[in-house]
């Protein structure tokens, strides 16, 4: 199974290791997704999701989402599944 784009980072917020994404794709809490940029690779599963503060299972396309990476996540980044 190839790996399809399904978001760009936007932001990192480095107290709280949270990375939030503008979202093309589908993305659902369990998904593994991989965040790669010119210095950034590291695969993530997905523990919890927000979309403005709210705790959601899954988000799609054109959603704005955060969520807990265990690496630092550089805007630009790009996000996969």
């Amino acid at each position: 199974m190839t790996e399809q784009p399904i978001g760009k980072i936007t932001h990192y917020f480095p107290k709280i290791s949270v990375a939030a994404a503008t979202l093309t794709g589908e993305l659902k809490v369990g998904d593994r997704v991989r965040v790669k940029g010119h210095t950034t690779d590291f695969t993530e599963t997905i523990e919890s999701l927000e979309i403005e503060h709210q705790k959601v299972d899954r988000a799609g396309p054109g959603d704005k989402v955060a969520f807990e990476v265990s690496e630092k996540a550089r805007p630009g980044d790009q996000v996969f599944r």
